[in-house]
């Protein structure tokens, strides 16, 4: 498959976010829904985005029980977003409910796990007793969600690579930490520009701020898939 946009809404509230997804909907037919935005709007925030027209990337990480995460991807499942993150943190038998609990409803809503967070670097892995690098726990972390039947991971752009020659074709690669060529000062340790990003093999690139916070935003976001499109024709 060519490689996707998605825009992630980080709003603080509906308005604003239904607002951004107006500005953007003439290109942009995927959005990203993360922990924010869901805990201030809840599922309305789902329906508003799907009855514009677009997809939903619901990125909530479940991370918790198996029991718990099975109830509620599930739960979330009923909503039909396009994707849905579980933390692969959480382990194989974590992993394996959250399968279970998508099956459950029904749907087909690919499940995918978060590896690494993009603004995760080597010392702070060894933070939390990681003693590996960053590229040996996300190659670790995918192939165990790939072996319990996960659809595909979210990583930043500079394991996309590694994991495209480990996972084969049809494993969905998502990666935030994509910037433009002049990039925003933030929070983001691990990131690489669009053409690079799909290059590399990724299947969607996850942009907020280098978008959402340019002063057109439309005008960002025609240039990213300018970037992308440009990419997957190489």
């Amino acid at each position: 498959m060519s490689a996707k946009l998605i825009v992630a809404l980080d709003a603080d509230e509906l308005k604003a976010a239904e607002e951004l997804v107006d500005v953007l909907i003439s290109k942009v037919k995927i959005f990203k829904v993360g922990s924010q935005l869901f805990t201030a709007a809840g599922p309305e925030v789902l329906e508003m985005i799907r009855q514009k027209g677009a997809e939903v990337f619901l990125d909530l990480k479940f991370h918790d029980i198996p029991n718990t995460v099975a109830r509620a991807v599930e739960a979330a499942c009923r909503h039909n977003p396009l994707l849905l993150t579980v933390h692969t943190l959480g382990a194989s038998r974590m992993l394996a409910a959250a399968v279970e609990g998508r099956n459950k409803a029904g749907t087909e809503t690919k499940i995918l796990g978060v590896t690494i967070l993009t603004s995760m670097d080597k010392g702070q892995l060894e933070e939390i007793g990681l003693s590996a690098s960053v590229n040996e726990e996300v190659l670790c972390l995918a192939n165990m969600a790939k072996g319990v039947g996960l659809d595909g991971v979210v990583a930043s752009p500079q394991e996309v690579g590694i994991l495209r020659q480990a996972t084969g074709e049809d494993f969905i690669i998502a990666t935030p930490g994509v910037r433009p060529v002049r990039p925003l000062q933030d929070d983001q340790r691990r990131t690489m520009q669009a053409k690079e990003a799909v290059l590399a093999g990724a299947n969607y690139l996850v942009v907020g701020r280098p978008i959402t916070q340019n002063a057109d935003p439309l005008a960002a976001a025609e240039k990213m898939i300018e970037e992308i499109e440009d990419a997957s024709g190489a």
